[in-house]
């Protein structure tokens, strides 16, 4: 066992030249020096990641509010039928604004139409329309016809005799005398017919 002790001291004192204490005490006071900083950094990190975690915490719960329906909004059902509801009257209202608009271009064109009825019943002149139409001579020869009288003409145009249908249903014929007046001819050709 001495040996152990005096190879133990002699490994002492070979080692005791290695070891300074003021350099060891150095690396330990830098080591402290450390260990304070590094818990100093690690405390302002806890502090900032608790300061996040507060702020996160108050946007989960704005964005958790936000993000509920609120009482006043309908139900996901009762939005889905109310949208269904408006899209029939869409429907409806497209439809009927659809024949509204086929009625007034009906109604434009019918407008036109008496528009232009307007205009040429304005520019045009009723009696002297009839007069153009009608030959005075023509229609008073046509109401003789009807009455009965038929003149029969020469081939210059003038009448020569009358022929006239008596209420008996006879046919006489009367010459158109040139000298005997207006007057005396009615009343022959009148006499005639009603015999």
């Amino acid at each position: 066992m001495s040996t152990d002790v005096s190879e133990a001291i002699k490994a002492i004192k070979e080692m005791a030249t290695m070891i300074d204490p003021d350099e060891d005490y150095l690396t330990v006071v830098a080591a402290k020096e450390m260990i304070a900083s590094a818990k100093e950094s690690r405390k302002k990190e806890l502090e900032s990641a608790h300061a996040n975690l507060k702020a996160l915490s108050k946007i989960l719960d704005a964005a958790r509010v936000s993000s509920s329906r609120p009482r006043s909004v309908l139900s996901a059902e009762d939005h889905a039928a109310t949208l269904n509801t408006f899209d029939t009257s869409r429907l409806s209202l497209a439809k009927a604004i659809s024949d509204m608009e086929g009625l007034v271009a009906s109604k434009e064109a019918e407008l036109a139409s008496l528009k232009e009825n307007v205009r040429q019943l304005e520019d045009c002149d009723p009696a002297a329309e009839h007069k153009r139409e009608l030959d005075g001579t023509a229609l008073r020869l046509k109401i003789f016809q009807g009455m009965g009288f038929r003149p029969v003409t020469t081939e210059d145009g003038h009448v020569s005799k009358i022929l006239i249908a008596s209420i008996s249903g006879d046919v006489h014929s009367v010459d158109v005398d040139k000298r005997s007046t207006g007057y005396e001819l009615s009343k022959t050709l009148w006499s005639t017919a009603l015999s």
